[in-house]
């Protein structure tokens, strides 16, 4: 192998990857095969590699992207905005000017967007970050187009300054609403301050130094042998280690990172450098916006239910019962994701089912999550009507049971809602954001004690809250939760 070529696993691995993340659903290994031009086995080992690593799970007999495919492009997209300041510039100008905004970097012969806001409104003008834009950018001048990208959008395209390079300021309307002349003309001033704003934020942040440490994965290879391809692994970690450094990092910072020998990651940098993921400048190698191919743009489109889904599912085939996620919904909880168990008594609830949260084991979880004052409010608004003989409906009790939860961290409410049934949850929590859902597992009371079940259930619940949250923790990083 020359010094130039690509480390073959790794580029096969990063190839199947991307054709996973530009995929409209899930896909079949055999469809990989037809796609890659890769030989079944070679297909199968690298399935093999990235399923036990976390990047894509099963789904039947197909595979998806997992949110740890969004690892990466985060870490890219934290050097490009840090603290998502040029973030909060795109909302603030979309909602001045009631016209979408796109942020995007150049990027081979285009453009790739990397933020994006958009007003309300039926006709919405949607962009995922990642989504390669293929248009020219001149970085030292406006440009007007009165076709942009389909029949019916104008747009303005404005250069932006940074220290970590030009980026441009896309503002898109409609063809109903404004020539791409007229809308210049409306966008002009709103524009000007915002671009003016954006380059000195950009100048006086300094940029975060953050990578990913991996964790060791020798024990996959112990119990996979040739099914597990250790290049792969090993040049995936150097890819998170080069981390959110602008200016890049040493080939010696990656493999002290990463723990492995100079001369490996050295080899992984050239590669991830010769198959455009990354770019070397000076002895330091920096990400480069491909790597938003790896699975980020398919993971960033779902909704909080698919996101929520597999987790249910895995909960559901360990514990034998069924599982739900909630999100409250002014003084009543709403379901959002659900898995049903395979039982003959089985509780049957469907997505978009509305229950009072104050009746619920779910609904005290939310609104433990509140401040004390807005609990009180919301359940001195609620119709605190009597389900069953052992619904609690004081004010008072209520707010000793929410204390309890939020002491807790966990609630069980035992026939209340309704005779017979008894659920347990826990919350859901996203950084910075608090609780933001509530995950449950409900119950026939007559199959076993409450403390049995508490003792069962509970350890179980709070894992698959825990693997939930990392997934939202990635999904939620540079965009917002869609409840």
């Amino acid at each position: 192998m020359r010094e130039t070529d690509p480390v073959g696993p790794l580029k096969r691995g990063l190839e199947i990857l991307e054709v996973v993340g530009r995929a409209s659903g899930p896909l079949r290994p055999a469809d990989l095969v037809a796609e890659t031009g890769l030989a079944r086995s070679t297909v199968d080992r690298v399935l093999s590699t990235l399923t036990e690593t976390g990047y894509l799970r099963w789904k039947g007999r197909d595979v998806v992207a997992t949110p740890r495919t969004m690892d990466v492009g985060n870490l890219y997209l934290s050097g490009l905005d840090p603290e998502g300041v040029l973030a909060g510039r795109v909302a603030r100008l979309a909602a001045d000017l009631d016209e979408s905004v796109v942020l995007a970097v150049p990027d081979r012969d285009g453009l790739r967007v990397v933020g994006q806001s958009r007003p309300g409104g039926s006709l919405a003008i949607a962009f995922k970050v990642g989504d390669p834009l293929q248009r020219p950018f001149n970085p030292s001048a406006w440009e007007l187009d009165d076709d942009f990208l389909e029949p019916g959008l104008v747009a303005v395209t404005i250069p932006v300054g940074t220290a970590a390079g030009p980026l441009a300021l896309i503002v898109v309307s409609h063809a109903s609403r404004h020539s791409a002349a007229s809308l210049r003309a409306h966008a002009r001033t709103p524009v000007m301050a915002c671009v003016t704003d954006m380059e000195q934020v950009t100048a006086q942040k300094p940029h975060p130094d953050e990578a990913r440490t991996p964790g060791s994965n020798g024990h996959l290879k112990a119990r996979l042998g040739a099914g597990f391809l250790q290049s792969l692994d090993r040049g995936l970690d150097v890819l998170h280690a080069i981390g959110t450094r602008t200016e890049g990092r040493t080939i010696s910072e990656a493999a002290a990172l990463t723990g492995q020998a100079r001369a490996t990651a050295r080899r992984a940098l050239l590669s991830l450098t010769a198959l455009g993921y990354a770019r070397e400048s000076g002895g330091t190698f920096a990400l480069l916006p491909r790597v938003l191919d790896l699975g980020y743009r398919q993971v960033s489109g779902l909704t909080f239910e698919e996101l929520a889904r597999p987790h249910l599912r895995d909960l559901v085939v360990r514990v034998h019962d069924s599982a739900s996620v909630v999100v409250l919904d002014g003084t009543d909880i709403r379901y959002v994701a659900r898995a049903q168990a395979s039982r003959i008594m089985r509780v049957e609830i469907t997505v978009g089912t509305r229950f009072p949260a104050y009746a619920t084991a779910m609904g005290r979880v939310l609104l433990a999550g509140l401040p004390e004052a807005e609990a009180s409010e919301l359940i001195g608004r609620s119709d605190r009507r009597a389900f069953t003989g052992r619904t609690l409906t004081g004010a008072r009790e209520l707010s000793r049971e929410i204390a309890t939860a939020r002491d807790d961290g966990y609630a069980v409410v035992d026939q209340e809602l309704e005779l017979g049934l008894r659920s347990i949850a826990v919350p859901i929590r996203a950084a910075g954001r608090g609780v933001v859902a509530a995950l449950n597992i409900a119950a026939p009371a007559a199959r076993e004690p409450v403390e049995r079940m508490r003792e069962r259930l509970l350890p179980e619940l709070r894992a698959t809250a825990r693997a939930l949250e990392a997934d939202v923790a990635a999904f939620t990083r540079h965009q917002p939760l869609p409840l």
